[in-house]
Order: structure tokens, then C-alpha cells, then sequence
């Protein structure tokens, strides 16, 4: 069980809740008394604004205290309270355990100076306030005391901020986004997820110093849109990336997008129908298929034309955007699992087109090209026509989904296969490995799909193969022999 402790002189009334020291932090607190650690033991950050706010636990926590914090960590792992060594920083004075569960990060209070070169800080011991003047915003400086359960605010800012919503940075923005120009990132996504409104000067802040953003690493910055991708608030904090200048350092592919005309079907250039398109998931929706509502239209501007008769047109841009979605999400240093899922969605985006009724053979290509990911395919291809102007016919999916669903039950992705391997077809055609047995696979392969054979049949397929040996008996080719009708 927590505990709920508060301090009257700290506590802004119209915040909603005192916060809790659930029972890991407690046990802390318990270990600490009467050592040199007693009432130098603070939570901070994150876990006490957001109890402040809403009142949900954290999923992990950060401590700190001026006293040693990796001395503190051995001490808690040497009372039985981590089931696993701390694992150490010496040169930031930083340790991590897990207590019942519960990441706790412990932190020595310190001062930080940076090269300007690296986003790496030398680091001094300090006191709290030198801690707090450190940190990103000041609704991030507040701190808990784990033996008192006084709220402290060592800026005497933290709370007038976090009571009005303000998301202020404890120093000059300048000096705060140069020190860690990761934080100009994290301003917007604590701008969107909070609700907050940035203080006077911050965003022009992150405009003049966006180019700091090109020493950290695309890991860290993945990370932090990742995060921004996966609240409600996405397409806000999307918008606030484009409007601050960021996406020129992320992803300079992006800003073309804005302002580019899409023609008489939709009412939004490619950047705003981007973001309604977003905004029209589910809320539900998996980072994939966040990803590539983000991406489906990237290369639209590349591909634009204008016709003879005035029609605008992006020929080709779903299969160049798989390609700028690779290129862009390897940068970001996505796995190559999620780049190859996200850009297969790009691609495949505009293969439904208007249709409202769907063959039972594009139906098993559809099933073979995307499997677990079909669902994600249809939901982006739903988010995509409900975002076109208003008044034009959108394609109806229903039908399609019962088709596919159906049509999934009698041959699912497992079964849309040549029913022949390799070796068999050599045998049978008295033919060596090379490009011609993958070419006769992918012909009993689109038997399959057109229904005129069964994977699991290879007899069927044998006599097939038989009955078609002419076609193939030529030296193989770039591209396979036409399937016969």
C-alpha cells in the first residue's frame, strides 16, 4: 500500500491530488532512517508532476539527494529491497535499480556544464537548487522528501507554473536548449501532452536554436517522436515540429509537403490532409500504422504534375514514398522489421483505389502481401478517403472486409504458395537451379491465386506443370513466362 503526504505550505489547492510514495519508495525511506541519507532522499520530476496533475502513478521514478547516489543504490541492493545489482554511472553520479518492480533512478544533485560540440555535461556535485536549475522545465523541478512527504519547490517557480499550465525552462531557453537541444523536442511533446503554453520566448527559442539539433543522436530523437506519435496530440505536436524549423534537421523531405496543392479532390495541401489523416486513426492505432499515415504521401510533391487539361496528378508517388520511407526511417534508426511493415503500408496505400467490390483473386493477393497487416492496410486506407474534400464519394470498405475476411478463412497467407518446391520443378522440367525455377514458382504460385489450383494439391500441380512444360522450356529471363488464362 502508498501513502498519500502532503504539505499544506507547499500544495497548490487546485491541483488535483497529493502524491503517493507507493510502497517500493517507502521501503527506501524505511532503510535510510537514521543513516546519513535521512531527509536528503527526494523524488523528482515526472512522477511527482504528473500525480500533481492527474493522479496516476509513474511507471518508474527518479530520486535524488545530495549525498551519493551509487553509494545509496549499493545500499538498497544490499538490504535484499533490489533483486538485481545497480547498474552505475560514475562519471554523471547516476545509478538504476528495480525495487518490487518499480525502475528507480538515483541521482547525486548536480551542476552540469556542456562542450558545444556534445550534448554530453561535465558534472560537479551541487546542491538541490544547482539540480533543479539543470532540469528541462520547471513543472519537472519539484521535489517529494521520502522520510517527511514534503512537496518542495526549490525555484519557487515549479508550482505557479505547473498550477497555470506554463512550460517554462528553470534557466534562459537559450542556454537550456544549448546545454541538451534534445529538450527542444521534449518542449513540444510536454507542450501537447500536458496541455501546456509555452512561456513568452520559448518557441521562438527553439526556432534560433533548432540547429543545435544536429548533435544528438537520431536514436534519442526517434524516441521522443515516437512518444509524440503515439499520444492523441500527435498531429499538434506534428504541426509545432513543422512551424519551429525541427523537421529541416529531421526530416527536410517533410517541408515540401506544405503548401503543395493536391487538385480538385481534395480541399487540403499534402501537409494538412497528412494531419487530418492522422487524426482520423484510431485511437487504438499501433505505431506502424501511425508511421504511415505520417509517410503515405511523402513523395507527392516529387511526383506532382499538372496535365494538359489542368488535372493534378502524383503518378508513382506509393511506390517512391516506400522508397523515402526507408531512406527516412533508416535514418531515424527504426528496425528494419518496422521500416519493411510501414513502407509495404506506403505502398500498397492506393491498391484499393475506388473499388467497392474485390475479386477473390485480389483478395489472395492482397492476404499474400500483407497477412497480420491487412487490418492495418484497410484502417489506413479508410483514415485516407475520410479525409478528402468534403462531398466526394469515398470508397465503402465494408464489403471489401467481409470479403477479405472470408476469403482469409479458405486461404489464408500460409496457403497462397507454390504447391511445388524447387526441387520438385527441376525434376519435373529437367532443369538446373537458377532464375527459371523461381519464375515457374511464382506462375503455380498465381495458379494459386487465381483458384485453379490448391497449395496443398501437388499432384494437381505436378499434371499443371506437365501440361505447361513448353512455356518454360526457353533460357530464363528477367521476368516470368505469362501465366495461361
Amino acid at each position: 500500500m502508498g501513502q498519500r503526504v502532503i504539505s499544506n505550505h507547499y500544495y497548490a489547492n487546485d491541483l488535483r491530488n497529493a502524491p503517493m510514495l507507493p510502497s517500493p519508495l517507502l521501503k527506501i525511506a524505511t532503510l535510510t532512517r537514521n543513516t546519513k541519507f535521512d531527509g536528503d532522499i527526494f523524488a523528482v520530476g515526472g512522477y511527482v508532476r504528473d500525480q500533481l496533475l492527474t493522479g496516476q502513478l509513474g511507471d518508474d521514478v527518479d530520486l535524488v539527494t545530495t549525498g551519493d547516489a551509487i553509494e545509496l543504490a549499493g545500499m538498497i541492493f544490499q538490504a535484499g529491497i533490489a533483486a538485481h545489482p545497480p547498474v552505475t554511472y560514475p562519471r554523471f553520479g547516476t545509478a538504476l535499480i528495480v525495487c518490487d518492480g518499480l525502475p528507480v533512478e538515483l541521482v547525486s544533485a548536480r551542476k552540469e556544464s556542456y562542450d558545444p560540440t556534445s550534448r554530453k555535461p561535465s558534472v560537479t556535485f551541487g546542491t538541490l537548487i544547482d539540480d533543479a536549475r539543470r532540469r528541462d522545465f520547471t513543472c519537472n523541478t519539484l521535489l517529494l522528501g521520502l522520510h517527511d512527504g514534503e512537496l518542495r519547490d526549490p525555484l519557487e517557480t515549479g508550482l505557479t507554473d505547473l498550477r497555470n499550465g506554463i512550460l517554462r525552462t528553470p534557466r534562459p531557453a537559450d542556454e537550456t536548449f544549448r546545454d541538451d537541444p534534445l529538450r527542444m523536442l521534449r518542449a513540444i511533446r510536454f507542450r501537447w501532452k500536458l496541455g501546456f503554453t509555452p512561456a513568452d520566448g520559448l518557441w521562438d527559442s527553439i526556432r534560433t536554436s533548432r540547429e543545435r539539433l544536429r548533435i544528438v543522436s537520431f536514436e534519442r530523437i526517434r524516441d521522443e517522436l515516437v512518444k509524440m506519435l503515439m499520444h492523441p496530440t500527435a498531429p499538434d505536436a506534428m504541426n509545432s515540429i513543422m512551424a519551429s524549423g525541427l523537421f529541416e534537421i529531421i526530416a527536410p523531405e517533410f517541408l515540401p509537403m506544405v503548401n503543395c496543392e493536391q487538385g480538385k479532390w481534395h480541399h487540403l495541401d499534402v501537409w494538412d490532409h497528412t494531419m487530418l489523416v492522422l487524426s482520423n486513426l484510431s485511437p487504438e492505432a499501433p505505431l506502424e500504422l501511425r508511421l504511415a499515415a505520417l509517410f503515405h504521401d511523402v513523395a507527392k510533391p516529387p511526383t506532382r504534375s499538372v496535365d494538359s487539361d489542368g488535372n493534378t496528378r502524383f503518378f508513382g508517388h506509393e511506390t517512391e514514398g516506400a522508397s523515402m520511407t526507408w531512406d527516412i526511417l533508416s535514418r531515424w534508426k527504426f528496425s528494419n522489421r518496422t521500416i519493411l511493415r510501414v513502407a509495404n503500408l506506403v505502398k500498397g496505400h492506393m491498391r484499393l483505389g475506388t473499388m467497392n467490390q474485390l475479386t477473390s483473386p485480389a483478395a489472395r493477393r492482397l492476404i499474400r502481401d500483407y497477412d497480420e497487416d491487412l487490418p492495418l492496410l484497410l484502417d489506413l486506407v479508410e483514415a485516407d478517403a475520410s479525409s478528402l474534400r468534403p462531398g466526394v464519394r469515398v470508397i465503402d470498405l465494408a464489403p471489401i472486409r467481409e470479403k477479405l475476411a472470408a476469403t482469409a478463412v479458405t486461404t489464408p497467407a500460409s496457403r497462397i504458395r507454390s504447391p511445388l518446391s524447387g526441387e520438385a520443378i527441376m525434376e519435373i522440367l529437367s532443369i538446373s537451379s537458377g532464375p527459371l525455377v523461381g519464375q515457374v514458382q511464382r506462375s503455380l504460385e498465381e495458379q494459386v491465386i487465381q483458384g485453379t489450383l490448391s497449395s496443398d494439391d501437388q499432384d494437381s500441380a505436378e499434371t499443371w506443370l506437365r501440361g505447361h512444360a513448353h512455356l518454360f522450356r526457353r533460357p530464363p529471363s528477367s521476368s516470368p513466362p505469362k501465366s495461361p488464362e
